[in-house]
Order: C-alpha cells, then structure tokens, then sequence
C-alpha cells in the first residue's frame, strides 16, 4: 500500500464514488460540481491509482471553517488513511485559520473517537449545547 494525498484533486466523480461505498446519501452531479468549487480546499487519498479517501473543507476561509465528507472505502479503514487526510486539513487550517477559529464537523455514529484523537470535543458538552442539522428540501 503506497497511500499519497492529491490536494484540491476532488471530482464530481470521486466524490460519488467514494461517498457511494459507504452507503451515505447521493446528490445531482450538478449540485455536487457546485459544492466541490464552493469548497475551500479537497484532498484526494490514492492507493497507486485507486482513489480509496476524500475530504474536503467548507466555510469564510478565516474564523470559520466546517470538516465535510471525510470519507474512507471500507477496506481502506483503519489503515491510516484518515489520519493521513486530516493532516493535510490541518496543514491547510495552520494556513489559513485565524487564532481561535472555529472549526466545526458531524461525526457519523461510532467515529467520534477518531475526531477526539485531534482536539475535537462532542456535543452537548459544559459550555456547548448540542450540534444541530437540518437536511434542507428548497420551496421552489
């Protein structure tokens, strides 16, 4: 296993597959096209040729900043992928990030520890109230 990190590599394809393994929900490509130029940065994780982990960062790219679609296929988990995906999103915070930025994700269940190992605390904490989320449906 020969893992490298391509920065801002992310595709409209890529992101179907890699998200399609682990079962999480689909989008238009369009919408999704939309979303990856919207981003303020990707990063690609490649076994060779086989693209095996995403991630990406959304938000005002200074005191705002949200952990989207950190993803791993599954036999690809476990292996350091994610690790090695998360450094390069930190690179990029250490960047960019001003001091006391915030920086948001949602854990899917059971993978709470894994964001712990980073600094990340859960919700509801002391000081923090729940995290919230909404799947919007637009009245069009």
């Amino acid at each position: 296993m020969n893992i490298n990190i391509v920065k801002n590599g992310l595709t409209v394809e890529l992101y179907k597959k890699i998200r399609d393994t682990v079962g999480f929900k689909s989008y238009e490509d369009g919408d999704i096209n939309e979303a990856i130029k919207h981003s303020l940065y990707t990063v690609v994780a490649y076994d060779g040729e086989k693209a095996v982990g995403i991630a990406r960062i959304v938000g005002d790219n200074r005191l705002a900043f949200f952990i989207k679609d950190v993803v791993t296929i599954s036999e690809y988990q476990n292996k350091s992928i994610g690790h090695l995906m998360m450094l390069s999103i930190f690179e990029y915070l250490d960047q960019h990030a001003a001091k006391g930025a915030y920086v948001g994700l949602m854990s899917t269940p059971g993978k709470e520890k894994f964001y712990s190992k980073y600094g990340f605390i859960e919700r509801p904490s002391e000081g923090f109230g729940s995290g919230m989320v909404m799947f919007y449906e637009p009245k069009k």
